[in-house]
């Protein structure tokens, strides 16, 4: 199970909106190097070297060395074992709908605002 100093640094880790989205990152861009993901933050290349290394602390992101460059790989075990802890079979089954609706509904609303924009703009025609 994973111990609560653990399970401080990933809560710790995912706290911060930046290091959400380096997550996301290094999920969609697998193997991504430390530079093409610092170019695509605001921030100064020390401060993403920060948070990466928060990120790497928590588990969250591995880290492989290449040459001169480090590819960056997201890790989801940490999540899962949280997921895990306070989750059941029959609570995931209910909640995994729930999120299900969620997501058909948000889906559904941005369609919709999506062809109220259309009309309008036919109108203005």
């Amino acid at each position: 199970m994973i111990t609560d100093p653990d399970m401080s640094a990933v809560f710790n880790a995912l706290a911060h909106e930046s290091r959400r989205q380096m997550l996301d990152i290094a999920k969609d861009e697998p193997g991504i190097g430390v530079g093409d993901l610092a170019r695509q933050f605001d921030v100064s290349r020390i401060a993403v070297m920060k948070h990466l290394g928060i990120l790497e602390r928590a588990g969250l992101l591995i880290s492989e060395k290449v040459g001169r460059s480090r590819r960056l790989y997201f890790n989801p075990v940490p999540i899962q074992m949280i997921y895990e802890r306070w989750t059941t079979e029959y609570s995931a089954y209910w909640s995994g709908q729930v999120t299900r609706l969620k997501y058909l509904a948000e889906a559904r609303e941005l369609s919709e605002q999506e062809n109220a924009n259309k009309n309008d703009e036919q109108r203005k025609d």
